[in-house]
């Protein structure tokens, strides 16, 4: 599988947590999913394609919305408990 594919199936999950936790919501509400096509469309553009590393330390990162950083925020550690193997492979990667 190819690395931005990989980084489109955890940004899916963390988006999922995010929203299932703040908004109430088991489906992804409208902003959220707004969020999710913008960030899966700048994926699809990324500049680094299969070099691509991870984006908090990218010098010219993906997103520019402060919204996707604090998703990632607050479900980059939460993740662990809902897909500990995905984690693992990430960071592993």
């Amino acid at each position: 599988m190819r690395k931005i594919d990989k980084e489109k199936r955890i940004l899916i999950v963390m988006i999922k947590i995010y929203c299932r936790k703040k908004h109430r919501s088991q489906d992804l509400c409208e902003e959220c999913r707004t969020l999710l096509n913008y960030a899966l469309n700048r994926l699809d553009h990324c500049r680094y394609g299969v070099n691509k590393g991870f984006c908090n330390h990218c010098p010219s990162p993906c997103y520019n919305q402060a919204k996707i950083r604090k998703v990632m925020g607050f479900s980059g550690p939460r993740l662990i408990f809902y897909h500990p193997v995905m984690v693992i492979r990430h960071l592993l990667s």
